[in-house]
């Protein structure tokens, strides 16, 4: 197998590593948006999400071309070849615990964002339910007490304004 492959998978690895270390950052930065409602401050992140999403999305496309032709040159890797069994067939020593430390690296850097994004989630569907609350709190929107005709239950509306004042 060629060794500009393993150079170039262990690049793809490194940026990908970073790539998930500012996803992290990130993640933080929205956490504290979220909690302190700084509607500012959470679309600039947003923004930033989707750039870093893209970067991401580039990064993991040309790993998998990488390995696709690594595979194709070595008979022994599959598709259910383990990245563990795949990395122990690196060239030289150094290559493979370079690869085996970013691989460690890596799934814990993605764990952490899954973690971070999933509490995000969470905070955000909170703070849509409020908000969601207090408009129909100020618009005088009621849930009936009785089930609708498709199962959800009814909800009425008082009108509290005066639009032609």
């Amino acid at each position: 197998m060629d060794n500009s492959l393993w150079q170039n998978l262990t690049e793809v690895f490194i940026k990908l590593t970073d790539a998930y270390e500012s996803a992290i950052a990130l993640g933080k930065r929205k956490h504290a948006a979220l909690v302190n409602i700084d509607m500012k401050e959470l679309s600039r992140i947003l923004d930033e999400e989707q750039l870093l999403i893209s970067k991401i999305q580039r990064l993991e496309n040309r790993r998998g071309k990488i390995l696709s032709q690594m595979a194709q040159s070595d008979p022994r890797v599959t598709p259910e070849t383990r990245m563990e069994e795949f990395i122990a067939s690196a060239p030289t020593r150094a290559i493979e615990e370079q690869l085996r430390t970013l691989h460690r690296q890596l799934s814990a850097n993605v764990e952490e964002t899954i973690r971070l994004r999933d509490n995000n989630q969470i905070l955000a569907q909170g703070a849509l339910d409020a908000v969601n609350f207090h408009l129909n709190r100020i618009g005088g929107a009621t849930v009936d007490q009785t089930y609708s005709n498709k199962g959800g239950t009814g909800v009425t509306y008082r009108k509290n304004f005066n639009f032609k004042a």
